[in-house]
């Protein structure tokens, strides 16, 4: 690094991150004041379709209806938009994450950007474009072992919300070189929104640089253009079948990359997931290069996926958090046993609506699409506002409701899986399991790490943050202890019909 680069960055680092402070109030303030006029005069438009009268009427029925070996339409945990809070704070339990390093090479933590020996650009990238002022626990970590040579593969697991985007897109740009017009980093993502955010985030901390990049991602068949010239950006980010139709056609060079990496990897390489389609791309990118660094991210790692990966990406340094340490300490889950379904919806409206007012933003989370859209009308048709999201909507409706939860136009998103992972809402402080997380096939096991997930959708960036989880009957009772037992906390009980005891646990958890 040029000395000179370095005390000019160190000199201004301090003013610009006072003059960003400052903005970020005003701005706070605008942005308070702006949502509060939109409310009284924008009229929301739902990507859902509504029901008849006559249906509206017996959408408690339905909903009640509605169980878990129905014929009803399940949608995977996606990655939707991230938020614009992109501040990842470090992690006062450092002792949480263990680091098991292959080979002989030492490893020393990185107590500041400068320690990583970056370019003038990318740091100012780090501090006048992100804000950051220091690494992460999980980035001051893996860092070193991303970019100091010998550039080992790595095995990357921490909590959500950890700061884990900043060390693959860091990783990147690190080891771009500019003056080569070809795609020399691959990002693979299992949907097209988290292709777009991470692409985002990139060009966001690479803006100072002369690095290039493109986003390969679905859209719908009608804008839909085949692309002939080959890629000359630096950086390419993409979904796993777009990327292999360019691949194939031979407008994708793999010659020049030497730098692979997996988001929500675990979703990537497990058996029902993409797991053919990785290792395609693995073995067609190595056919090149012997020397690709291969990085795998995500926030769980169940124990088949990790043995997996161990034996496929060769010689890896391993980072991972134990996990009954996952479920975050600032998240406080809790158990509300209702009498029936019907009771469920009740407690909805007569506990949880008053308080998420006050509060901030809630996700509801449902386990199937119809559910998602009977729940949504329902509500509607009573009054209550809120909006929903889920698998079967178009992808511009999926869009149009993202943007309005992300501005504050709702506060109540009701959400089936599909928006489990990743969505990175800062402003989200209560979450609420409707329906358990439950794996799809028999005897119907609870997903853990959709749990996991789903939970860490409230807390962002180590904020406070609270979970409910609705059980109605023994069998949901069987699942909430499995739960229980696999991250080794107990998760006390609320009485459903309690005004006070929610309110009590809520002041609890530091959010009343």
């Amino acid at each position: 690094m040029a000395e000179d680069g370095k005390e000019k960055i160190m000199m201004n680092r301090e003013e610009t991150l006072m003059e960003q402070k400052k903005d970020s109030t005003e701005n706070e303030n605008s942005n308070k004041d702006k949502s509060v006029e939109t409310k009284v005069v924008e009229k929301k438009r739902w990507g859902d379709e509504e029901l008849d009268d006559d249906k509206v009427s017996d959408a408690v029925d339905v909903i009640n209806s509605i169980n878990i070996n129905e014929a009803a339409t399940v949608d995977e945990p996606e990655i939707i938009l991230k938020s614009d809070k992109l501040i990842e704070p470090a992690h006062s339990d450092e002792s949480h994450i263990k680091a098991v390093t292959a080979g002989d090479t030492p490893y020393t933590s990185a107590k500041t950007f400068e320690d990583l020996n970056l370019s003038p650009e990318l740091l100012r990238g780090l501090y006048s474009e992100m804000g950051f002022e220091k690494p992460s626990k999980i980035q001051a970590v893996t860092l070193p072992m991303i970019i100091r040579p010998p550039h080992q593969n790595l095995i990357a697991q921490a909590h959500n919300g950890s700061g884990k985007t900043t060390c693959f897109v860091l990783g990147m740009l690190s080891r771009v070189n500019p003056s080569i017009n070809a795609p020399q980093a691959l990002c693979v993502c299992p949907t097209r929104e988290l292709a777009m955010q991470n692409q985002e985030v990139l060009l966001k901390m690479g803006k100072h640089t002369s690095i290039t990049s493109a986003c390969a991602v679905p859209t719908d068949a009608a804008s839909y253009v085949k692309r002939r010239e080959p890629f000359t950006e630096h950086v390419v980010i993409g979904t796993p079948g777009t990327l292999k139709k360019w691949m194939t056609a031979k407008v994708l060079s793999m010659r020049y990359i030497s730098i692979l990496v997996f988001d929500e990897a675990d979703h990537m390489l497990a058996q029902d997931g993409f797991r053919d389609d990785s290792m395609r791309i693995i073995k067609d990118i190595q056919k090149n290069r012997g020397d690709l660094q291969i990085l795998l991210f995500s926030a769980t790692f169940d124990e088949n996926v990790k043995q997996f990966a161990t034996r496929v990406i060769s010689n890896p340094n391993q980072v991972f958090v134990k996990k009954e340490e996952l479920s975050l300490d600032v998240i406080k889950q809790y158990r509300v046993k209702c009498p029936d379904k019907l009771a469920k919806v009740q407690v909805l409206k007569d506990r949880i609506f008053p308080l998420a007012e006050k509060l901030g933003q809630s996700i509801i989370f449902v386990r199937t699409r119809e559910s998602a859209s009977m729940l949504h009308n329902q509500l509607e048709a009573e009054g209550y506002k809120c909006t929903s999201i889920q698998g079967g909507l178009k992808l511009e409706d999926r869009d149009l409701v993202i943007k309005e939860f992300r501005m504050g136009l709702t506060k109540i998103l009701i959400a089936t899986d599909v928006l489990a992972r990743g969505f990175d809402q800062a402003q989200v402080t209560l979450v609420v399991n409707f329906d358990l997380p439950t794996k799809h096939m028999p005897p119907h096991d609870p997903d853990y790490e959709v749990y996991l997930h789903r939970i860490g959708r409230s807390g962002r960036f180590g904020r406070k943050g609270a979970a409910f989880n609705f059980l109605t009957d023994e069998r949901d009772e069987q699942t909430m202890k499995k739960i229980e037992r696999h991250f080794q906390r107990e998760v006390p009980e609320v009485p459903w019909d309690d005004e006070e005891a929610f309110e009590t646990v809520l002041k609890d958890a530091g959010l009343a």
